[in-house]
């Protein structure tokens, strides 16, 4: 019986290059020059750090612009949190991966209401899409991808 499975990953590698390149970005940029400013990338956790608010918001983009680069969907970011140290405003990020339960319970909703022959169970941090035919999984999967979700969905493990 044909299967997929919806996931929602990111290539940490990906992630990586894309922090390289924002930080060259940064050192590139004539209005960061003579400026604190600063990239970390921590385990899943991603801290933006300037001297002002305004730069701070430019120090986002910029990341958020790597990341489009870079194929990595930006929803993936979800903000942490803003403290103040010194004289710097650092903004927090986390790198979500995973479907959350609850999130997985609405895709699973949407699959039932749409009333396809398709069958959605979830797994762990990943929902399995099973059906008789190819031709079901496809439209369940052009369904997902027209609907606004707030996380990144990929559709990978296909299986005939």
């Amino acid at each position: 019986m044909p299967s997929f499975d919806i996931v929602s990953e990111i290539e940490m590698h990906e992630v990586t290059n894309a922090v390289d390149q924002a930080k060259r970005d940064l050192g590139n940029r004539w209005d960061f020059k003579n400026v604190e400013a600063g990239i970390e990338l921590e385990d899943k956790r991603l801290t933006l750090s300037a001297e002002q608010e305004f730069q701070l918001e430019q120090l986002v983009e910029m990341m958020r612009m790597a990341f489009a680069k870079r194929n990595i969907d930006s929803r993936a970011l979800s903000e942490d949190g803003e403290s103040k140290a010194g004289k710097l405003v650092k903004q927090h990020f986390a790198l979500k991966q995973g479907i959350e339960t609850d999130m997985a319970k609405k895709i699973v909703k949407m699959i039932k209401d749409k009333k396809m022959k398709v069958q959605a169970s979830i797994q762990g941090d990943k929902v399995r899409v099973t059906g008789k035919k190819r031709d079901d999984l496809q439209e369940a999967i052009a369904m997902l991808r027209e609907a606004e979700l707030d996380i990144p969905l990929q559709f990978n493990n296909f299986r005939d």
